[in-house]
């Protein structure tokens, strides 16, 4: 099948030459990409025709990448509001594939593939596993959801690409993770840090020692994670940690990852995704080492252009280090996951943060607030680690309360519990049990 943009192929091997190129030669190649995007949508989605006309701009306003900024958002509500496939470019015929977000905040949002797409996507989670450590024939066992999420089939198409064996475990079923591990020996797996903390907990019960498996590389995604949640798994499990970012409405897995090498922040593939930062007050764009949110515009997306899409991840750019594109600083944070209590702003990766420094305590937690009379407040419930005693757990917990009154500024409850059930997917880090309206 032709390429819909008519652009230069897209397809690059999982390590090529413009992993390095010049930051001249990425320029040029995200302005001529960009520009073939920018019409592609607009005379294929009617959505990008109607919201463009109504700014007053046309893919021929676009010279140069900062023109990009002229451009309008698009934000999760625009697909939804295009439920299913309104915002698709291509017809049902030339369609590889389609996926769909969980829909567990409204409808789902619906995307799109070509094979080009599918054969980009692979390529570039092939490129992006082996900058973080998965080598051809490694055996790796992929525990991220299949089906309609994105993360798993995205991930297994790499690891085949990448000429590694990919074992197919699906997220969940953590009796039969740790046997697959025990009994397969794989050499990397795939999955939600949160989730792989789970499954250290279970070769515990089972006897096992987690750091005395084959497993050699971790890559780890799908929600945000700290510094300290990084060590955890590394000391835990002997391996190297690095992370992966994606989102199904701009591709899926691959978009960006950490270099083994560095671990220094997520490499973004640049010749295949414009980044923006912006100030998530005036939306204006903030130059490069600022912090804002993150807004990707896809370049060589065939099924579903997206153009400026708000990701609401809070990070900042960052210049290469073991590649020559830029990196994103580690997302920790969301700014729709933002609390503000009693007019102070805060994330959950900051009270993440202070519980790793417990030794007492789990980094299993959930963030509840309520509503008490007319006063918010929140409530961290963090799991005891059963190793500690019930005295030690509780001084932890104590001392937990003092260091976010210190350190952040806000007065929380601390509850320490036997389980914490964040979920075992994408961990649910925030609840809000306050009355709506």
């Amino acid at each position: 099948m032709t390429s819909v943009l008519d652009i230069t192929s897209s397809h690059h091997g999982p390590e090529t030459g413009i992993e390095f190129a010049s930051r001249d030669e990425i320029t040029a190649l995200q302005t001529a990409r960009a520009k073939n995007t920018l019409r592609h949508a607009y005379f294929n989605v009617p959505h990008y025709r109607r919201v463009f006309d109504e700014l007053g701009v046309h893919p021929d306003d676009f010279k140069e990448l900062s023109d990009l900024a002229k451009f309008p958002f698009t934000e999760k509500n625009d697909l939804r509001a295009e439920y299913p496939f309104g915002m698709f470019a291509v017809g049902n015929h030339q369609l590889a594939r389609i996926h769909a977000s969980s829909g567990t905040t409204g409808l789902p949002t619906v995307v799109g593939y070509t094979r080009n797409d599918i054969e980009t996507w692979a390529d570039l989670v092939a490129r992006s596993l082996r900058a973080g450590g998965v080598r051809p024939g490694d055996k790796v066992q992929v525990a991220f959801g299949y089906g309609l999420f994105t993360g798993g089939l995205g991930a297994h198409y790499g690891v085949e690409k990448l000429g590694a064996t990919a074992i197919p475990t699906s997220g969940g079923m953590t009796e039969r993770q740790v046997q697959i591990i025990r009994d397969f020996k794989p050499d990397a797996i795939l999955a939600t840090p949160s989730y792989m903390l789970n499954v250290v907990d279970r070769m515990r019960q089972e006897g096992m020692d987690p750091a005395d498996t084959s497993l050699r590389v971790g890559i780890f995604g799908a929600e945000p994670w700290t510094e300290g949640m990084r060590g955890e798994l590394e000391r835990n499990l002997g391996i190297d940690a690095t992370d992966i970012y994606g989102l199904s409405e701009v591709m899926g897995p691959g978009v960006a990852q950490e270099c083994v090498e560095t671990k220094d922040g997520l490499t973004i593939w640049e010749d295949h995704f414009y980044p923006e930062i912006v100030d998530p007050e005036t939306l204006q764009p903030v130059p490069d080492g600022e912090l804002g949110e993150l807004v990707i515009t896809p370049l060589t997306k065939e099924a579903f252009p997206v153009i400026r899409y708000r990701t609401h991840d809070l990070t900042r750019l960052l210049p290469g280090t073991a590649r020559s594109m830029r990196r994103l600083e580690r997302i920790s944070a969301r700014n729709d996951d933002m609390i503000i209590l009693r007019g102070v702003n805060c994330f959950p990766s900051q009270f993440e943060e202070l519980i790793v420094e417990e030794a007492a305590l789990k980094t299993k937690y959930q963030c509840i607030l309520e509503r008490k009379g007319r006063m918010d407040t929140l409530t961290i419930a963090v799991e005891g680690n059963p190793d500690c005693s019930q005295k030690e757990q509780d001084a932890a917990g104590i001392h937990l309360k003092k260091q976010i009154k210190n350190r952040i500024g806000i007065t929380v409850n601390v509850d320490v519990l036997e389980t914490v059930n964040a979920g075992e997917g994408k961990a649910k880090r925030l609840v809000d049990n306050r009355p709506k309206g």
